[in-house]
């Protein structure tokens, strides 16, 4: 044994070495080595957000909640999804189709509790799925926003969240802009379960949602 592993040990070492690699891409590409969010939020517009505009919500709204799942850290995941854009441009259809299928499995695998909306009324009528302030799932055919979603620039604690301003650069050109201002005409709605499977951390997300006014 001592003879193999005089001639072999660097193999072996080389061979740990690379089987941790492929253990940590392995688990990178699946999220296995990722904290869980403590919140999802599906953002669904004819336009994307600015990654800045992003970046600040999540920021603030971690600040308004705790470590619902008690793993040491405040996560929210904010998803953006292409929806309704009228656009002609067959790169952009294809973006939009492939966005709204990950919406779907989105939707399915009760990811996103909280569905931030440029157009909520487009959005139920597709996906019938915006609870009623109750919590409650609508009924058949009932495709109404009412008593389902919450204004943004009606919602002071929304409206008055400390989110700075955006910048992008566009065919070499940089706009900027308040992020309050492109948030201002946007609705946050809350999504009903119609059986058993549910969002993670339930309970919590459903007092964050009466905290911001949706009781």
């Amino acid at each position: 044994m001592k003879n193999w592993w005089y001639y072999y040990k660097y193999y072996v070492i080389c061979g740990i070495f690379l089987i941790g690699i492929t253990c940590r891409l392995i688990g990178n590409a699946l999220g296995l080595w990722e904290k869980s969010p403590d919140i999802q939020i599906a953002y669904i517009g004819k336009t994307e957000l600015p990654k800045d505009t992003i970046t600040a919500l999540e920021k603030s709204f971690s600040s308004i909640i705790s470590d619902f799942n008690k793993d040491g850290k405040i996560i929210v995941k904010i998803h953006s999804y292409l929806s309704d854009s009228e656009s002609s441009d067959p790169e952009t259809a294809y973006y939009e189709y492939g966005s709204e299928i990950t919406l779907i499995g989105d939707i399915t695998d009760c990811e996103s509790y909280f569905f931030l909306m440029e157009d909520p009324e487009s959005f139920q009528k597709k996906y019938q799925i915006l609870a009623s302030f109750d919590g409650s799932c609508p009924k058949e055919f009932d495709d109404s926003i009412e008593d389902k979603v919450i204004a943004w620039k009606d919602c002071p604690i929304l409206s008055n969240m400390n989110l700075g301003s955006y910048s992008i650069t566009t065919l070499g050109q940089t706009f900027s802009g308040n992020n309050q201002e492109i948030l201002s005409n946007l609705f946050l709605g809350r999504r009903c379960f119609y059986t058993k499977n549910t969002s993670k951390n339930l309970e919590q997300c459903n007092q964050l949602w009466d905290f911001l006014g949706g009781e």
